[in-house]
């Protein structure tokens, strides 16, 4: 009896022992676990759609300076501009789902809610259907991209301070997809950017797919 307790007593020493080296295992794991994985590259002729409105579909300049069209020069991808002009994100998410079963993306950029702050409409309301977009994607699993809209108001006129709205690190963190921060804002508050107060010029969507280009080198997209 006394041998059995012995040997009992020494497996238990032995276990613990071995605890703080597993306790720092686990924690060197986990610490490794918090960097996201790059995304897979996509090939050039990969189908990327770019959703949005009239930031998307290049209001202020020619069809040819539109980000998409620039970003299709940049990277070889076949990107399809899904930018109509005045659309709030409500009217935006009712056209995911054929755009999404027409073209099969390999990678969706979501631009919407610039038109609901033009129009004062509730930022809930747009935060829920954004995020009906970004969940569309990823049910399909499809790579999905969040671009921040400046919050267009009068103190933004007035001041020239354009800054991002706070619903799109919000939905970024609460979806779990990439956010594209501060690109529109930077854009938006240079006079030299603009064509007008809400739309970019020639020079404004070439900065912007500059700042694009470097976030899909970032999360592993693009390795041009």
């Amino acid at each position: 009896m006394q041998k059995t307790c012995d040997t009992a007593r020494r497996h238990s020493l032995r276990r613990l022992a071995l605890l703080p080296l597993w306790g720092l295992t686990t924690a060197g794991l986990a610490a490794c676990s918090k960097k996201a994985p790059l995304a897979t590259a996509l090939p050039a002729g990969a189908t990327v759609l770019a959703l949005g409105d009239s930031l998307t579909q290049g209001v202020g300049a020619s069809a040819a300076q539109s980000y998409p069209q620039l970003l299709a020069e940049r990277t070889g991808w076949n990107v399809i501009n899904a930018g109509i002009s005045g659309e709030t994100s409500s009217q935006i998410a009712q056209r995911l789902p054929q755009l999404l079963q027409a073209h099969h993306p390999a990678l969706v950029i979501v631009c919407a809610g610039g038109n609901d702050w033009l129009r004062r409409q509730s930022a809930q309301a747009a935060q829920a259907q954004i995020a009906s977009m970004l969940q569309q994607c990823k049910a399909q699993n499809i790579p999905v991209l969040l671009v921040a809209v400046p919050e267009f108001n009068m103190a933004a006129a007035l001041t020239g301070r354009v800054q991002d709205h706070p619903i799109y690190e919000a939905l970024a963190k609460e979806e779990q997809v990439p956010l594209l921060a501060k690109a529109w804002s930077e854009v938006l508050a240079n006079d030299a950017m603009r064509a007008d107060q809400v739309h970019a010029n020639a020079a404004g969507y070439a900065r912007f797919t500059e700042l694009l280009v470097a976030q899909l080198k970032a999360l592993g997209f693009f390795n041009g």
